[in-house]
């Protein structure tokens, strides 16, 4: 990316003390402007923040640089104020496209969201959920007794999904992992891989007496009874990272773990 390209930054801040101190900081050194008129947004908290600001800034394409001032920091880098610019052009961009999820309620309404880590559906009740599971029009499970199920990005591979034992996906991985939540039946499914090219559907079963949520990313919509997920491959993500930190490096390194 170009040295003038960083002519504007926005600065952006969670709501812990030590993130509102960095920003002020910064902003001082090097100036703020509106998300809306940066050439880069510079997030200064968690995890939690990037996803806030990236879904924020869904359509806008401008490149988001997250420093770490929160207690999570996958998404973000080591939180460093001196030579921010040089850091900036040295970045490296990763592309990432979010899950588009169209859900239909028990009233028949139908609403869409987005999700940059993964959609999940969960019982909402003390009774397990009763799911169909069908890819690409053609019906792959009759029937899933669990507590749900969820369908996770590359990038969001190694949050929800990772800790209900799915699989950590490279982040250039064409791929989106299918994982149970406390499977009962087939109590040994331990999920998919399918084509980021997928279409899934997933009808709820017995949903009055069985109700469920599905959950995109943090958006929750409930009661529903079918649901629609695929990638939004026409909205690109820009993530910056310092090289030999980025996404992939970071995905790579949480496999070795243990």
């Amino acid at each position: 990316m170009p040295a003038h390209s960083f002519n504007k930054i926005a600065f952006v801040a969670s709501d812990q003390p030590e993130a509102a101190e960095a920003c002020n900081r910064l902003t001082k050194e090097y100036g703020s402007c509106s998300p809306e008129e940066a050439d880069v947004i510079v997030a200064l908290g968690g995890d939690g923040l990037m996803l806030q600001c990236l879904h924020a800034h869904m359509r806008d394409n401008t490149p988001i640089y997250g420093m770490n001032r929160g207690s999570v920091g996958f998404l973000m880098n080591e939180y460093n104020e001196v030579d921010l610019i040089e850091r900036l052009k040295a970045a490296e961009v990763t592309k990432i496209h979010p899950l588009i999820m169209r859900a239909k309620d028990i009233d028949g309404n139908e609403l869409s969201r987005l999700a940059i880590n993964e959609v999940h559906l969960f019982r909402r009740t003390h009774q397990a959920a009763k799911l169909r599971i069908g890819v690409d029009g053609k019906t792959r499970m009759e029937e899933l007794i669990s507590d749900g199920v969820l369908l996770a990005t590359p990038a969001g591979s190694t949050a929800y999904n990772l800790s209900v034992q799915g699989p950590i996906l490279p982040i250039e991985a064409p791929l989106l992992a299918l994982t149970p939540i406390s499977p009962f039946r087939p109590r040994r499914w331990r999920g998919a891989l399918l084509s980021n090219q997928a279409k899934l559907k997933i009808d709820v079963l017995e949903p009055n007496k069985r109700p469920v949520s599905a959950v995109a990313d943090h958006d929750e919509v409930p009661s529903v009874i079918t649901v629609w997920i695929e990638e939004a491959r026409n909205i690109d993500l820009l993530m910056m990272f310092d090289p030999g930190h980025n996404l992939d490096e970071r995905i790579l390194s949480e496999q070795f773990l243990y």
